[in-house]
């Protein structure tokens, strides 16, 4: 059984005092059904920040509570301190120093529980950002990459609306076809 969102805050206090000093940023620890790829996830923006946690990579991998969480605070604390958001080198010292020896965590995926409703994709023609959304932007957007701070109309984003799921082939398949491509140029 699964600790409740409340004992999720007490480790997250635990953790806090024992490798932050209390110096780790106010977060709300919740649950969330939906992931499938990712054990943890942590959401930058107004106080507190929200650190989600995926119940169904827990009940299979219960032991690796502690760690996605600590993972998670991680972030949290550098985001607060430097604004900064990726696997970076403060990152990455942060972790040893907690003990901790890689950025990722090998939990594997579960399965998916629905078929995305996700019905747009939001690009950035300039830098490839791509992120799903499940409804149209209700206003302008730019790119969260190239100007992190706030809207900026210099890097507008390309609404593409998906119309249609089908299957093309499989990444197999993708292999074979390169094979085939790079025998076909020696032969010439």
């Amino acid at each position: 059984m699964l600790p409740s969102e409340a004992d999720l805050q007490l480790l997250f206090a635990r953790l806090n005092n024992e490798h932050f000093q209390g110096a780790a940023p106010d977060c709300v620890i919740s649950y969330n059904e939906r992931f499938s790829n990712s054990a943890g996830r942590i959401t930058y923006g107004p106080r507190p920040l929200l650190i989600e946690i995926s119940p169904r990579h827990l009940r299979k991998y219960p032991e690796s509570l502690e760690g996605t969480l600590l993972h998670e605070m991680i972030h949290a604390w550098c985001y607060d301190r430097w604004r900064e958001t990726g696997h970076g080198a403060r990152f990455r010292r942060k972790m040893r120093d907690c003990g901790m020896d890689s950025i990722y965590h090998d939990l594997g995926s579960v399965r998916s529980l629905e078929e995305s409703g996700k019905r747009y994709v939001l690009r950035c023609e300039q830098c490839g950002f791509e992120a799903l959304r499940r409804r149209k932007p209700g206003k302008p957007a730019s790119c969260p990459r190239c100007n992190k701070r706030r809207f900026d109309p210099r890097f507008p984003l390309t609404i593409y609306e998906i119309l249609d799921m089908k299957p093309i082939g499989t990444t197999l398949e993708i292999k074979q076809t390169a094979a085939r491509k790079s025998s076909s140029f020696g032969s010439s």
